[in-house]
């Protein structure tokens, strides 16, 4: 058994969870900005993330089934959403428009706060597998010791 395939499994899915959770939070600051430096509204981020295929394990497994993906995962893209923006009503914000609404991004904090829940959990359960596949190296290097 290929033990640095298993770790690298875990740290590509480590690595798409702290992109989320770093994308998350580059959201909820910005979910109350209303113009960045150069007067545009921030745009609201997303993260995608797709399997990344490792050929080298399907030979390994004696498999020839093309849907057999162990390479893990990897960051596609992080692209800007087409959400609306939130029109708020502050008539006396300075940057309310003639009838008095503020443009805000389009950001749910209650749906970010779920992403940075989800991705937390997912970087957690990468670990667990990271942990376990180390724990299963060592048991097998403590078998092959002779006494």
């Amino acid at each position: 058994m290929d033990y640095a395939a298993a770790f690298a499994i875990s740290a590509s899915g480590m690595l798409v969870a702290k992109t989320r959770v770093d994308v998350t939070a580059v959201n909820l600051a910005n979910a109350y900005s209303t113009r960045s430096a150069d007067g545009a509204l921030f745009t609201p981020l997303q993260v995608v993330a797709a399997a990344r295929r490792a050929d080298l394990f399907r030979g390994q497994l004696g498999r020839a089934d093309p849907t057999v993906a162990l390479g893990g995962a990897q960051v596609v893209e992080v692209r800007r959403t087409n959400v609306p923006p939130r029109l708020v009503f502050e008539p006396r914000h300075p940057d309310a428009d003639a009838k008095g609404f503020v443009a805000y991004p389009g950001i749910n904090p209650v749906l970010e706060q779920v992403n940075l829940v989800t991705a937390t959990r997912i970087y957690e359960a990468n670990v667990a597998a990271l942990n376990a596949a180390k724990s299963m190296a060592l048991k097998a290097l403590d078998l092959g010791k002779t006494s």
